[in-house]
């Protein structure tokens, strides 16, 4: 199991930040850091030309950093609602995944990449969810999500619809059974 020392281009939030030096396996650099742009060999005349441009990598980094704190000022009163189908107890057909909520930003006029949008299982349940959305590797912000079922039904309003239905159907039955007589 070879290790292989490479030079961070980016920050991966995996491994450290952009001009890290760190250790990972050889397949990995070799199959994915190298060839995505995200990092090059660990040599002295790499880590001297990093050493350059750190000052300019310093001022990149605040400018984005400002960028996303502003852009989360701007999206701070943001809240989204979805309505799906929904069956006994509120549970879903279906559900609201990560690709759905970046959606619904962008319908809302925000970009922001489905990846950075950390939800750990998909919404299979109506209800009120916070979900987190990483503008930067030091910046993230908490959406409020409402899912609802469709056509705005509550539990409740089922549970009486229904049993409506059940005292109806209780009430054809006996005219049935009388009626063969």
């Amino acid at each position: 199991m070879a290790n292989t020392t490479i030079l961070l281009r980016e920050d991966i939030d995996t491994l450290g930040g952009r001009g890290e030096i760190v250790k990972v396996r050889a397949g990995y650099a070799r199959n994915y850091l190298l060839p995505q742009g995200l990092a090059t060999l660990a040599t002295k005349g790499n880590v001297k030309q990093i050493e350059q441009e750190r000052a300019a990598l310093l001022k990149k980094a605040a400018v984005e950093r400002a960028t996303a704190e502003a852009q989360k000022e701007q999206m701070g009163s943001i809240e989204l609602s979805f309505e799906r189908k929904a069956g006994e107890g509120g549970t879903l057909f279906g559900s609201v995944t990560s690709m759905d909520i970046a959606e619904a930003l962008q319908a809302k006029g925000y970009e922001i990449d489905r990846r950075k949008i950390s939800l750990r299982d998909a919404i299979k349940e109506t209800g009120d969810y916070t979900v987190k959305v990483k503008l930067h590797r030091e910046v993230t912000l908490e959406v409020p999500v409402t899912v609802k079922a469709e056509g705005g039904e509550t539990d409740e309003s089922r549970k009486a619809e229904k049993k409506g239905r059940k005292v109806k159907a209780a009430a054809e039955e006996p005219a049935a059974e009388a009626a063969p007589e």
